[in-house]
C-alpha cells in the first residue's frame, strides 16, 4: 500500500504517541495522519515519535544519540526574538519582499518548514500562505499556528493574516487562478549540505530528513516565477550558487545569508 507521506528516504519510520492529559487538539492531528502507535518503538525499529504532550505537538528523533524535540512556537523563543528585535522593516527579508512604509505584499511562502520567516513577514504586515509538502512538518506547523492563534498578543495577527496548505509548492503555484497570484512567492529550499563546517541545528537536520535536499527547487523557482506579481525571492546561503535557471536580478546580503531576488512585470 502507498504511504500517504512525502519521505525522501526509506529509512524514515514515524510512529505517534500520546502522552497523558494530552492536548485534545494535537491528539487529533496524530489521529488524522494515521501514524501507528505502539509499545516500544525503538525496538519496533522507528526512527522517529510524533508525540502528543500537555502542551503541543512535537517530533523526536529516536536513538542514543538523538536531539531535543522539534516543535513550531511563534510566541516564544526564537521567533518571539526576532520579532521583537530582529530589525523590523530595515531587516534583509523585509527588503528582499519589498516591504515599504506604505506597501505590505501579498506573499506566497511554498517552503514553510516551521513557518519563522513567514511569521516575521506576517508581523510585519504582509499577509502570507504557507504551502508545505510534508504531512508531519504540516502537523507540526498547523499545532503551532493553533496555540498561536489563542495568544492575546499575537492570535488576531495570526488569524488574520497567516494560513496553511498542505501540497507541493509546484502544484500549489501552477492551480492558482489569476485573481489569486500573490505579489511575492517565497522559497526558502533546503540549503546544500555542509562537508568541513558545523552541523546545522537539530531543527535542521530534522527537517532535512522529512523533507529531503529539495532536489526540484529549480523546478519550483520557474513555477514561482509564472506566479509571482512582483518578485520572487529565494533564500540562499552567502557562499551557495543560485538556482539552476535564470539569474536573479540582484541580491541582498546578511551575515550567513543571501535573498535572491526575482524581478517579475517589475512596475514603471
Amino acid at each position: 500500500m502507498t504511504r500517504p507521506f512525502f519521505y525522501p528516504s526509506s529509512f524514515i519510520r514515524i510512529a505517534a504517541a500520546c502522552e497523558a492529559a494530552a492536548d485534545p487538539a494535537a491528539v487529533a492531528l496524530t489521529a488524522e495522519l494515521g501514524l501507528p502507535s505502539v509499545p516500544d518503538p525503538v525496538a519496533d525499529g522507528f526512527t522517529h515519535l510524533l508525540a502528543a504532550t500537555p502542551e503541543r505537538l512535537e517530533l523526536r528523533e529516536l536513538g542514543s544519540n538523538a536531539a531535543g524535540p522539534v516543535y513550531a512556537d511563534f510566541a516564544a523563543g526564537a521567533v518571539a526574538h526576532r520579532r521583537r528585535f530582529g530589525g523590523g522593516r530595515n531587516q534583509p527579508l523585509a527588503r528582499a519582499v519589498g516591504l515599504k512604509s506604505t506597501a505590505a505584499p501579498t506573499v506566497v511562502d511554498v517552503t514553510a518548514g516551521l513557518g519563522r520567516d513567514a511569521f516575521v513577514l506576517v508581523w510585519l504586515g504582509c499577509t502570507v500562505r504557507l504551502v508545505e509538502r510534508s504531512p508531519i512538518i504540516a502537523a507540526l506547523l498547523r499545532d503551532g499556528l493553533r496555540r498561536a492563534a489563542h495568544d492575546p498578543d499575537i492570535g488576531p495577527t495570526v488569524l488574520a493574516r497567516l494560513s496553511l496548505t498542505v501540497a507541493d509548492g509546484r502544484d500549489y503555484l501552477r492551480g492558482l487562478a489569476p485573481t489569486q497570484r500573490p505579489d511575492v512567492v517565497y522559497l526558502d529550499p533546503m540549503y546544500p549540505l555542509r562537508r568541513k563546517t558545523a552541523l546545522a541545528g537539530k531543527d535542521m537536520r530534522l527537517l532535512r530528513q522529512l523533507a529531503g535536499d529539495d532536489d526540484d527547487a529549480p523546478e519550483l523557482l520557474i513555477a514561482a516565477l509564472a506566479s509571482a506579481r512582483r518578485r520572487v525571492v529565494v533564500k540562499r546561503p552567502r557562499r551557495a550558487p543560485a538556482l539552476a535557471g535564470p539569474p536573479p536580478g540582484f541580491e541582498i546580503v546578511a551575515p550567513n545569508t543571501r535573498f535572491d531576488i526575482y524581478s517579475v512585470n517589475p512596475p514603471a
